[in-house]
Order: C-alpha cells, then sequence, then structure tokens
C-alpha cells in the first residue's frame, strides 16, 4: 500500500538500518532488516500500488487513480489478484476518456483474472459485451453475455437489470 516512491524512501531507511546494525555488530537486527527490504521489493513487482489506486478510482478521482496505475511498470508481474483489478481500473479509466479499444481490451484482461467479487467479474464481461454491441460485433456481445449469465445467482439485482437490457438491445439490432 505504498506509492513507489514512499516504498523507495521506506528502503532507504531500512538500508541505513542495516548498515548501523552492521557497524554494530548486531546481525540479527541486520538480517531482519534486509528481509524487509526484501518484502518491500517483493511488493514492488506483486502488489504494486494498486490499493492506493482503488482508492482513488473508487472516488471518481480518475487522475490520481491513473498516476499510481502508471507506476506499475510490468503489469504482467503483478499477483494475479492485482491484476484482475488493475486492468479492471485500466478499463474504467479508457472508458471515461471514451477510448473504447482500449476500455475493450483492458475488459478482456480482466475477465480472465480473479477479481474482488463475482459482481466486478460480471461487470468486467458486461462492459466487454457492450463495448462489441457498440462496434455491431453481436458474436462476441452474445458470447459475452452468456459468459456473464453463467453466475446467475451470484449477481446482484442491478447488474442483472443491466443484462437483460443488453439482451434486449441485441435482440433488436441482430433482427435489424
Amino acid at each position: 500500500m505504498f506509492t513507489n516512491q514512499a516504498r523507495i524512501l521506506v528502503i532507504c531507511i531500512f538500508a541505513a538500518l542495516f548498515g548501523f546494525f552492521v557497524y554494530q555488530h548486531t546481525y540479527e537486527l541486520a538480517s531482519a532488516a534486509i528481509v524487509f527490504i526484501l518484502l518491500l521489493v517483493w511488493g514492488y513487482f506483486k502488489e504494486g500500488p494498486i490499493i492506493l489506486a482503488a482508492k482513488y478510482y473508487h472516488a471518481n478521482d480518475f487522475e490520481h487513480a491513473e498516476a499510481l496505475l502508471l507506476q506499475i511498470h510490468k503489469p504482467e508481474w503483478l499477483s494475479k489478484k492485482r491484476r484482475g483489478f488493475y486492468e479492471f481500473m485500466w478499463g474504467g479509466i479508457c472508458l471515461k476518456r471514451n477510448d473504447f479499444v482500449q476500455a475493450e481490451t483492458h475488459y478482456e484482461l480482466a475477465a480472465k483474472y480473479p477479481l474482488r467479487s463475482a459482481n466486478d467479474h460480471v461487470a468486467a464481461l458486461v462492459h466487454v459485451a457492450n463495448l462489441g454491441l457498440r462496434k455491431n460485433n453481436f458474436e462476441k456481445a452474445e458470447a459475452y453475455l452468456k459468459l456473464a449469465t453463467r453466475d446467475e445467482e451470484k449477481i446482484s439485482a442491478k447488474m442483472k437489470e443491466v443484462i437483460a437490457r443488453l439482451e434486449k438491445e441485441l435482440k433488436t439490432r441482430k433482427v435489424n
């Protein structure tokens, strides 16, 4: 739950502590400082600032969320849980910018990873279906709507309503 700058600052503090502990011949504490440094480095690659970005994303502060997401240089190295939410947030940011091609790509990737809840997973699938429908790619929209309704008992009533509306629009547009 650190930004990259905060993570580097904390690593520097532990590195200074490591040097001090080695100077004092307190090798147990020096090894603990190294363990903390390694945990922070591991967290950089596996966790990133996803939690902070999510806080901004849920507060509709997409500029700060985007800035934090841009700090992740290798998203493929994120853990599976974090990667799914990373892609989900990027999809939402691209959707707000009306960059529908990138939004569709990010939501497709998000749907491949585990998300916070079944409802979030369904939301990613519904976004891809909706974007496919907007591009008149009816087969893709239909396939993603079918995937979205797979776990119907776990879906919220609001999401069921959105799916029903998309299915109705899909049927109407396929006929025309």
